[in-house]
C-alpha cells in the first residue's frame, strides 16, 4: 500500500461521488476479512487494519492477551487472503456507489433531466443520465414516439427505488409535471413563480390543457406563456412531437374557469350542481363538437382540469330538460314557484337529477318536510323511467334511419347491388308503354 493506491481512491471516490474517508475505511475492513481467513479466525476483534490518511502506508496487527498485539506482515497473507479482500472491496465498494447513487437521485426526484437513448428493453427505453441508467416504463412514454441509440432525450425523474442491489431510477415524459419542468425552462416568469401553473390536466401525446394566473397585474400569464409570436409555445409543442397545448386563465369562479376550460368553444351558460359535483354546459348547436372535441378528449381535458363533471346540453335540450322536469313536479301540491326557481338554483334540471340526490337534499334546501321531498322524488324517479324509455326509442330509431340512409346512399353510388325489379310489374309496364305487343 503506498500513496499510488491513495490516488488510485481519491479518483474512485471523486468519479463516483463516494467519500474518500468511507472508501479507506471499507479497504481497512477487507484487510481484517483476509487475515481473519488466512488465520481461520471466527473472532470479529481478533484482527486490526489501519490505513495512513498521508502517505497510503497499512499497518495489520493481531490483538493477543492483555492488549498485546501482533504485527502481520502483508506479503504473509497470500493469494487467497488477497483475492478475499479484492471480493470483499469490490463489494464494499458497490454498495457505497449504489448508496451514492440512491441518496444523489433521491435529492433530483422531480427534476427535468437530458440523458442520451440507449437501447429499448421490453418495451422500457433505457436512458443514461451523468453516471447513472434511468428506466422509461412504456406508460411514461409519449405514445408513438420512438428514439434511436444516442439520441437526447429530455424527461423527468419521476422515482427513484432502492431495488437491493442496484437504483431503479424511473423517468417519464409522459407524466404532466414533465409539462410543468418544460414550462420552468423555457418561461422565466413560470420558474421565478410570478406565473402559477394553478391546475392541469394531459392525455400524453395529443393534447393538455393548462390554467395558469399572475401575481403581477402587470403580467399578462397567458401572454408570456406563448411568448412572442408563439415562440416559447412552440419551443414546448416542438419538444412533445405536436402535442396541442391549451393555456387557460384560472380564475376563482368555477363557472368562468370552466367555460375557460372548454376553450375554444364558445359557452353559453353554465350551471352548477354542487350536490352532484356537476356543471352542465349550455353551447349552440355549431359549437357542440367544438367544445366535445374529438373523441370526447376537449370535455374530458376540461372536466380533469376543473374538478368537475362535465356534461354538454344544446339550448333546446336544456330547454326540454327544464319542461320535463316543470311538468312532473309542479301538479304535486305543496309545490310553488318559488320552489321551482330554487331547483334551478341547485342545478337540478332534469328528473334524473332530483332521483339522483334523493329526498334529503332537497328538505335541507328547499325548506319542506320529509313526507313532501318523499313524493316529489318519487314521481321523478316514475318520470324518469318513462323518459329514459323514451331516450332509448329514439335512439334506436336514429340508428335505423342512418342505417337506410346509408344504404340508400350505397345503392346510389353503386356500392351496393340494386334490389330486383319485380317481373310481372315489369312486363305490365312494357305492355302499357308499348314495349311488347
Amino acid at each position: 500500500m503506498n500513496s499510488e493506491t491513495l490516488r488510485i481512491l481519491d479518483s474512485i471516490a471523486r468519479d463516483r461521488n463516494i467519500d474518500r474517508e468511507i472508501l479507506l475505511m471499507d479497504l481497512e475492513q477487507a484487510m481484517v476479512s483476509a487475515a481473519r481467513k488466512h488465520f481461520n479466525s471466527e473472532n470479529l476483534e481478533e484482527f486490526g487494519c489501519e490505513i495512513d490518511r498521508l502517505n497510503g502506508g497499512m499497518r495489520i496487527w493481531r490483538n493477543l492477551d492483555e492488549g498485546a498485539q501482533e504485527e502481520i506482515p502483508l506479503s504473509s497473507l497470500g493469494r487467497i487472503p488477497a483475492q478475499t479482500a479484492k471480493q470483499v472491496m469490490i463489494q464494499k465498494f458497490r454498495e457505497e456507489e449504489r448508496n451514492s447513487l440512491l441518496e444523489e437521485f433521491s435529492k433530483r426526484q422531480g427534476e427535468l433531466v437530458t440523458g442520451t437513448a440507449q437501447m429499448y428493453e421490453g418495451g422500457s427505453l433505457v436512458v443514461q443520465i451523468d453516471r447513472a441508467e434511468g428506466f422509461m416504463p412504456r406508460s411514461e412514454q409519449i405514445p408513438g414516439e420512438q428514439f434511436q441509440p444516442g439520441d437526447r432525450v429530455r424527461c423527468l425523474i419521476l422515482d427513484v427505488r432502492d431495488a437491493g442491489h442496484q437504483v431503479k431510477i424511473v423517468l417519464s415524459r409522459a407524466h404532466p409535471d414533465f409539462i410543468r419542468r418544460l414550462f420552468e425552462a423555457e418561461v422565466p416568469e413560470v420558474a421565478e413563480r410570478v406565473i402559477d401553473i394553478k391546475a392541469m390536466s394531459r392525455e400524453a401525446g395529443f393534447r393538455t390543457k393548462l390554467a395558469v394566473s399572475s401575481v403581477d397585474s402587470k403580467v399578462d400569464a397567458v401572454g408570456a406563456c406563448v411568448g412572442v409570436r408563439g415562440s416559447r409555445i412552440r419551443n414546448i409543442v416542438d419538444e412533445l412531437g405536436g402535442e396541442k397545448i391549451d393555456i387557460v386563465r384560472w380564475n376563482e369562479s368555477s363557472q368562468v374557469l370552466i367555460s375557460n376550460a372548454l376553450k375554444p368553444a364558445e359557452v353559453e351558460e353554465v350551471t352548477l350542481c354542487f350536490e352532484l359535483g356537476r356543471a352542465t354546459i349550455i353551447v349552440r348547436d355549431d359549437q357542440l363538437s367544438l367544445a366535445i372535441g374529438r373523441r370526447g378528449q376537449n370535455v374530458r381535458l376540461a372536466a380533469r382540469l376543473t374538478g368537475w363533471d362535465v356534461d354538454i346540453l344544446t339550448p333546446p335540450e336544456f330547454q326540454k330538460g327544464l319542461a320535463i322536469l316543470e311538468e312532473t313536479v309542479r301538479p304535486i301540491e305543496g309545490i310553488t314557484d318559488e320552489m321551482l326557481d330554487k331547483f334551478g338554483a341547485l342545478g337540478l334540471i332534469s328528473v334524473f337529477d332530483v332521483e339522483e340526490v334523493g329526498p334529503e337534499i332537497l328538505e335541507t334546501n328547499l325548506g319542506i318536510g320529509p313526507e313532501l321531498a318523499d313524493l316529489i322524488v318519487t314521481t321523478c324517479i316514475d318520470k324518469a323511467k318513462i323518459v329514459a324509455e323514451q331516450q332509448e326509442q329514439e335512439k334506436t330509431a336514429a340508428e335505423q334511419l342512418a342505417a337506410q340512409e346509408g344504404a340508400a346512399a350505397d345503392v346510389l353510388l353503386g356500392s351496393a347491388p340494386a334490389v330486383e325489379v319485380d317481373q310481372s310489374a315489369e312486363a305490365a309496364a312494357d305492355d302499357i308503354l308499348g314495349g311488347k305487343h
